[in-house]
């Protein structure tokens, strides 16, 4: 997808599809972009105070600075924040990341010029990507460590990521026929005061986050199958009398992937065979029955959290701000990431329930006691010295704990740091990694449940199964054989976790 940059709004999928990046030629948008420089050039030339411009930054802004060190200070900035640490980024978070800042620095009240919209542009276009370290942001005063990242690799300082490899910054530089790029008063500080790289890390998560929660509901619909389940709980009544939106979406999804199921029992079939079936209950277990009042939970979650992000997106999140309009230069908070923490914080706890719902699905399925004649670990021979998945649902309950142990919010451990100026921080790249990580685990949880469930499928019988569940059998089939005696299946989790992250077991 092709985004133009300029200072209109841009929708969250646009932002996280983007493939093909432009920067607006129109006079209107170069000319706004212009005026915000040319006033905060007049306040310094007027010996006016410009926070992080002609003073030191957080408890240093008593420091004033003449003109002539402005240029200076920019350049120190990005160097003494070169301390970050832990994994590189990611290519796609980070193409995000420098996407997103690019578009907050281009509303046009930043200060900045327009060559420094067209060197981040060109970083994009080539595919040049800053080697950004995923952690020492405390989320406040923007992802100042870093955002230092892009600052230094556009002046040719520390490194890249060029065609998947990372190499000196300048070296690519030079290879690629470009200058390093000299900051104007505040364009470091543009670049850093600000909260992309959380914002960055949840765009390409919430997208592998929604795949995975409709993978989830893929897998709950296989298991009223092979559970011959009641389906009386999806009927649309039941949630039009608690009309919360994700639930009623939740119960439509899995009553269309169930079309033509003949496994499943209604309302009507289910009071007809109460007397005569020892497995059926009248009702199902929780972990079956209330699947769209659980999941519909996360649904909401999720529609507000990509509302949160897509605000951020479109917001200045910088300090101070440029208005050209009052000819007024303002001093504010917008690089606090309050939103993105709490989107994150929330994701992850819907995420945690989730995996406690899949552990206890997964603990019914494999479990003769309560499977309804799936037999013992959905185990396909009746040799004594084979185990079907027996493994398979410890290594799923134990990421079912490491997922669950990341809910706690990391917005309500704020750290005072720099001189108790940043007292009260939003723990916003926290919590996004927090998130990620939680991806990664949950991820892996449902490739086995996938496995599981194209097990149960091949034991029940594939031509008892609707449409949908045959056809989520037929991939998994491609990729895992069905299991009969006992071997290795780490590879066919890792296969499966990829499919299910490219949105293809839905």
């Amino acid at each position: 997808m092709t985004v133009t940059i300029n200072d209109q709004f841009i929708p969250f999928e646009n932002v996280a599809n983007a493939s093909e990046i432009k920067l607006d030629t129109s006079r209107l948008f170069r000319d706004k972009i212009a005026a915000a420089e040319k006033l905060l050039l007049k306040e310094i030339s007027d010996g006016h105070p410009i926070y992080g411009v002609t003073t030191g930054y957080g408890d240093s802004g008593k420091n004033y600075l003449v003109y002539e060190d402005a240029q200076t200070l920019q350049v120190n900035l990005y160097r003494f924040h070169g301390c970050g640490v832990g994994d590189i980024l990611s290519e796609k978070e980070i193409f995000n990341i420098v996407l997103v800042r690019l578009i907050s620095i281009s509303k046009g009240y930043s200060g900045v010029s327009i060559e420094l919209l067209e060197a981040m542009l060109k970083f994009l276009e080539l595919g040049i990507l800053p080697a950004i370290p995923a952690k020492g942001s405390v989320g406040a005063s923007g992802d100042l460590t870093p955002l230092s990242y892009i600052a230094a690799a556009l002046s040719g300082e520390r490194e890249v990521i060029y065609r998947s490899q990372i190499r000196p910054s300048a070296e690519v530089l030079h290879e690629c026929g470009l200058e390093p790029y000299t900051f104007k008063p505040k364009e470091a500080l543009a670049i850093m005061n600000g909260t992309s790289v959380m914002t960055g890390i949840l765009v390409a998560q919430i997208e592998n986050f929604e795949r995975l929660l409709m993978g989830l509901e893929s897998f709950s619909a296989g298991l009223f199958e092979a559970m011959e389940a009641d389906t009386t709980a999806l009927e649309p009544f039941v949630h039009q009398v608690k009309p919360f939106e994700g639930q009623i979406k939740c119960a439509s999804n899995l009553r269309e992937k169930l079309e033509g199921a003949t496994l499943v029992h209604d309302r009507l079939t289910r009071y007809k065979s109460f007397f005569d079936s020892k497995h059926h209950n009248i009702q199902d277990r929780y972990s079956i029955r209330c699947i769209p009042q659980i999941l519909g939970v996360a649904w909401d979650n999720l529609a507000q959290a990509k509302k949160w992000v897509e605000t951020e997106i479109n917001s200045v999140s910088d300090n101070p701000l440029i208005n050209c309009e009052e000819q007024i230069i303002y001093t504010g908070c917008n690089f606090y990431g309050g939103y993105m923490a709490h989107a994150a914080d929330t994701l992850k706890i819907c995420l945690a329930n989730m995996a406690d719902l899949l552990d206890k699905q997964f603990a019914l399925l494999v479990d003769d006691k309560f499977n309804r004649g799936l037999g013992e670990n959905l185990k396909l021979s009746s040799e004594p010295y084979y185990h079907g998945f027996k493994a398979m649902q410890i290594t799923l309950s134990s990421l079912s704990a490491d997922v669950m142990m990341r809910m706690l919010p990391a917005s309500v451990f704020s750290r005072s740091t720099e001189s108790m100026n940043q007292d009260k921080v939003s723990m916003g790249t926290t919590s996004a990694l927090g998130f990620k990580e939680g991806i990664v685990d949950f991820s892996s949880m449902l490739a086995i449940a996938m496995l599981g469930i194209a097990q149960a499928i091949d034991i029940r019988g594939v031509e008892k199964f609707s449409p949908f569940a045959q056809a989520l059998h037929r991939k998994i089939r491609t990729i895992s054989a069905p299991l009969i005696e006992d071997r290795r299946l780490d590879g066919d989790i890792a296969k499966i976790r990829e499919l299910l992250l490219r949105g293809e077991l839905v």
